[in-house]
């Protein structure tokens, strides 16, 4: 008698959780991001996990016939390969993800293809910014360029890497946004040693930055609306193998814009800025004036346009910037 009323709390439970556990999934996937859904989900898989178990101690002798049967291997390797899936999200199953209008409060995606790339960044419900990148004749889809975007303040300081090409070779491929990483990692380094935070660091050996904040919440998502500070977003991007009628290989390219985050544009066109060289003497990459040595490469990129979606109070606008 007991063991069937615990069979039935069991089944209840287990058919009750499902039920919460699937509308609160489906809602989380179409609908924009809400801690409150996510946390019930969480919350409510961690009960489910504990319901399961009872159930496993219930069936626990058939089970174990179960498991001597063949159908177990073919079981387990399909729950691996789906594992497997998931994980490491190849081009389809990113594409069915992609369907989705949020998918947590830090997303990104990245999308390829022979029109040109598309980057977008979502760290909050409110904020969204867009990189379309319009690609010109001398894109190759088939041997695709290496890519890197990044944020800077306004003292031309990386503060966050958003996207970079997942490759071996990326940091000698891009070598401007390698270099400004590695300035910041030091930067980092020092501050830890130090014990003091990253922008008093840098501060303590170079005259007061105009916005020292490394943190990357501080620009795109103040806390006090009304103290905006300015960043940049940075593109390097490089076809590789692409040699022009002076060079055997052409360098990468770097393009760029200044947001203002008190009053953000909507629709800003990248510029470009220039292309890295190496000073020996300094031991440092600055950024040259592109020059006739530049041909093919002027072409990889046609456009790039940031777009940036934010919500905000009509106060924020209209305010006044802090002094």
């Amino acid at each position: 008698m007991l063991f069937r009323s615990r069979r039935r709390i069991i089944s209840l439970f287990n058919a009750l959780l499902f039920l919460v556990m699937a509308l609160s999934g489906i809602y989380a996937f179409s609908q924009p991001f809400s801690i409150e859904i996510i946390g019930l989900h969480a919350l409510s898989g961690f009960v489910f996990i504990g319901v399961v178990a009872g159930h496993i101690l219930n069936n626990i002798v058939p089970l174990k016939k179960y498991l001597k049967h063949s159908t177990a291997i073919a079981v387990g390797l399909a729950v691996a390969l789906f594992t497997a899936l998931f994980y490491y999200q190849p081009a389809p199953i990113k594409a069915i993800l992609g369907l989705s209008g949020n998918l947590g409060p830090a997303q990104d995606m990245f999308d390829m293809d022979e029109k040109g790339l598309m980057y977008q960044y979502s760290p909050d419900p409110g904020y969204k910014l867009l990189l379309d990148v319009r690609t010109g004749p001398s894109y190759d889809p088939q041997n695709p360029p290496y890519l890197a975007i990044w944020l800077e303040n306004q003292s031309l300081y990386h503060i966050k890497t958003l996207y970079s090409s997942d490759r071996n070779d990326s940091q000698t491929q891009l070598p401007y946004w390698a270099f400004k990483v590695r300035g910041w990692e030091k930067a980092k380094k020092d501050a830890e040693e130090k014990q003091m935070t990253l922008g008093e660091s840098i501060d303590a050996i170079s005259e007061a930055t105009a916005n020292g904040s490394f943190d990357p919440s501080d620009y795109i998502l103040p806390k006090d609306q009304n103290s905006s500070m300015p960043y940049r977003v940075m593109l390097e991007i490089n076809q590789p193998n692409d040699p022009s009628s002076k060079l055997e290989d052409q360098p990468s390219l770097v393009y760029e814009v200044e947001v203002d985050n008190f009053d953000p544009r909507t629709f800003q066109l990248m510029e470009l800025i220039g292309y890295p060289e190496f000073d020996q003497e300094n031991d440092e990459w600055y950024l040259g004036y592109v020059d006739q040595s530049i041909e093919s490469a002027f072409e990889i990129v046609d456009s790039a346009l940031l777009q940036i979606d934010r919500e905000l109070d009509k106060s924020f606008f209209n305010a006044k910037p802090s002094p």
